[in-house]
């Protein structure tokens, strides 16, 4: 009985310890050079779902919940941000190339059709954040709106791999 407690001990000394180190914050100063706004229109509805369902894990600023306090729940939102920010960034979309920026647009009506995003781990805690079909369909379309405008402004060949 001596061994459990000890062992329990360090682990309560460990989660304490733990609270004090936490990783920086995505939150960015000043304004994005890259983002996808400064290229690509975006409705005001459009903006409106992407602040409540995409920004915190595919922009440079997150809306922490109160809970991020606590360790190790702030680890494992930031590596969930780190994941959402190297698949689509769009804070940094400009930045890539223009077969890359077509493709993200491809997978985003992809992923949204098929209702893998926003991740059910987001929005078991973010309710607002499911989309509804009306949504969906607004995101689908200016994607599409998007890939649209690129295939206007450049060749196709820029745009997409042959097969």
């Amino acid at each position: 009985m001596k061994i459990v407690k000890k062992i329990l001990l360090v682990l309560l000394l460990a989660l304490i310890v733990i609270q004090f180190i936490h990783p920086k914050k995505n939150k960015a100063e000043g304004p994005q050079p890259n983002f996808i706004g400064n290229s690509f229109a975006i409705p005001d509805d459009v903006k409106t779902i992407l602040a409540k369902a995409c920004n915190d894990c595919h922009s440079n600023n997150s809306t922490y919940p109160w809970y991020a306090k606590i360790q190790p729940v702030h680890w494992w939102l930031d590596g969930h941000i780190k994941d959402g920010k190297k698949h689509l960034n769009f804070d940094e979309y400009t930045h890539k190339s223009l077969r890359t920026q077509f493709h993200k647009m491809e997978e985003t009506v992809d992923m949204v059709k098929k209702g893998e995003m926003p991740l059910n781990s987001y929005t078991w805690t973010h309710k607002d954040a499911k989309l509804t079909d009306e949504e969906k369909n607004k995101i689908i379309g200016w994607a599409n709106t998007v890939m649209d405008t690129m295939k206007a402004k450049y060749p196709i060949d820029s745009l997409v791999r042959k097969k």
